[in-house]
């Protein structure tokens, strides 16, 4: 993006955000593989402002709800959002700009908490609107049953994106269609509808202000908040802190060894769809071992 259009862009979030303070600086930073980003800095405050040039419909507006849902729960902290856009070519998302250095117990503070987030509940599963896990869409509805939720609005969605994207089919096809008529050996049916993140890797928590971790980024929804946790055992970057302490305040069921490789394949086929066959042999596995060769 050309220094002129960052210029305007930013004076436009900072109008809609209700800043009206002079604009003093705004440099790209890095953000992220989906968008751009940027440091603005007025005279009066500090902010972080993302910007996708073909940004899908109400794709920020979706984070921004993730944002407020998470944040009203008074559990993490959450960066402040003050303006999105979807509008086409002008999509962006401001928010205050969290900075600090981590401390010895940052992870285990972050652990407690994102326990005491999994202990705020929705009345069913799923969420009211549809979101997004990267720039795939994810489909969405409101279920009482977890069971129904999983398999059909997650697990199948991904299932139908690989097969209209050529990166699904044959046998890969077979097992993942056999497992969704199987799932009810693994996956409940009816567990508490706890707030998830729903995109929790580590690459989505920072740090801010004395060692304060804070969340971002999230695809809410309600669900099992053992969803949550198999992300994070996914691609590493957790520390055993934050186990111990998560654990502490809300441990784990029983079954979470049993079902973790399954909520685990909704991530990795959210990345075969996107990034292509590398997670391909990932996802072979775990059917392999669900559904046999």
């Amino acid at each position: 993006m050309n220094r002129t259009k960052m210029e305007r862009l930013a004076k436009l979030a900072l109008e809609n955000g209700r800043d009206y303070s002079e604009l003093v600086e705004i440099k790209p930073i890095r953000g992220g593989s989906i968008n751009e980003a940027f440091y603005v800095r007025t005279t009066e405050n500090e902010y972080f402002m993302k910007f996708h040039a073909d940004a899908p419909k109400d794709f920020f507006k979706s984070e921004a709800i993730g944002l407020r849902l998470l944040k009203e729960t008074n559990t993490v902290s959450v960066p402040n959002y003050y303006s999105y856009s979807d509008q086409p070519g002008n999509s962006f998302l401001l928010m205050e700009w969290i900075e600090g250095e981590e401390a010895p117990d940052t992870e285990a503070i972050l652990g407690r908490k994102v326990a005491q987030l999994h202990q705020c509940y929705g009345r069913m599963h799923g969420f009211h609107n549809d979101t997004y896990i990267g720039l795939l869409p994810q489909p969405n509805k409101l279920l009482p049953n977890w069971l129904e939720y999983f398999g059909t609005y997650r697990l199948g969605s991904q299932l139908k994106i690989g097969v209209e994207r050529g990166s699904i089919s044959g046998e890969r096809r077979n097992k993942l269609e056999k497992l969704l008529q199987l799932l009810d050996k693994w996956v409940p049916t009816f567990v508490e509808p706890s707030h998830l993140h729903g995109d929790f890797y580590h690459g989505n928590w920072i740090v801010g202000p004395g060692g304060e971790p804070f969340l971002v980024d999230p695809s809410f929804l309600y669900g099992d908040r053992q969803l949550d946790i198999a992300f994070t055992e996914l691609f590493g970057g957790f520390s055993q802190d934050f186990y111990d302490a998560y654990n502490e305040v809300y441990p784990l069921r029983d079954d979470y060894e049993d079902v973790k490789p399954l909520y685990q394949l909704y991530y990795l086929l959210a990345h075969l769809n996107m990034f292509g066959e590398s997670y391909g042999p990932s996802v072979d596995k775990i059917l392999v071992r669900y559904v046999g060769d």
